[in-house]
């Protein structure tokens, strides 16, 4: 297992050119499972990590998400990205210390957002977004690791599609210590060529989580890293509420003959 210096020099070099495919499993067998097909970096859900403790999205707390990073990280070779959410504070003094502890877990990278979870205001306030990441690059900093950060503008998730408010944000969170950028949500191509135009040469996460877009064509819109979001928890769900409920609505098994064989899954985990 490659030591967490590794990693991130790993994870870093990955950012430097070409576009990559960064999907998110929920749990230790999916992150294997995901690292076993070959991708060369991981990132968690926090909506799929909160299903698969039977909460809604956000429902998982501090202490629960770190054990969790430390659990993928501690499972798989590749670098792991950990979807902090908020930092699990308003404030910067809280963002700091709770990114301080995630750089204990052996992440790579971690992403911090500007969504506040309340529909009457879902973005912190201009002046306290860009202090909440220059709190979160004070932290890594002091912690040495090199762990990468991401900051994440959420209007478009939000309720907020404003694709120039988005830009603004996007610029002031790489000036206040952002490495990458990252607003999920976007799916015009030319709205995506503009983000990556105004952050260059800043790297650009793009979230795909349905069929609207291919690798090729994110990667010719500049796009360096894609994440899929909840996309593959949702897909694995779905094949289960099909499977459960062809048997309780029609007391059939048909679904299941479709589903991957015992044998195929144990050689995933040899």
């Amino acid at each position: 297992m490659p030591d967490a210096d590794e990693r991130v020099r790993r994870f870093r070099q990955l950012h430097e050119s070409g576009c990559f495919v960064i999907p998110n499993p929920w749990d230790v067998g999916s992150a294997r499972v995901l690292a076993g097909l070959g991708f060369p970096a991981l990132a968690t859900t926090s909506s799929g990590f909160a299903w698969s403790q039977g909460r809604r999205d956000s429902g998982s707390t501090l202490d629960e998400t770190l054990a969790h990073f430390r659990e993928l990280a501690e499972s798989v070779s590749v670098p792991i990205n950990g979807d902090f959410r908020d930092g699990f504070a308003v404030e910067p003094e809280g963002v700091a210390a709770n990114i301080a502890l995630a750089a204990r877990t052996g992440l790579a990278g971690i992403s911090i957002e500007d969504s506040t979870g309340d529909p009457e205001r879902p973005l912190f306030d201009f002046p306290l977004a860009i202090e909440r990441i220059r709190a979160a690059r004070r932290a890594i900093d002091a912690s040495g690791t090199g762990m990468l950060l991401t900051g994440r503008s959420e209007g478009f998730i939000a309720g907020r599609p404003d694709l120039d408010e988005t830009i603004r944000r996007l610029l002031a969170y790489a000036e206040a210590g952002a490495e990458c950028l990252y607003a999920p949500g976007i799916r015009a191509r030319a709205d995506v060529q503009a983000v990556v135009r105004a952050v260059a040469p800043r790297p650009v996460n793009a979230l795909v989580h349905a069929d609207f877009t291919t690798v090729a064509e994110m990667a010719e819109a500049g796009v360096r890293r894609i994440s899929v979001g909840g996309a593959l928890a949702r897909a694995a769900w779905t094949g289960l509420l099909a499977a459960a409920n062809e048997i309780r609505e029609r007391g059939t098994f048909s679904s299941l003959g479709r589903a991957v064989t015992g044998a195929e899954m144990e050689k995933r985990f040899d």
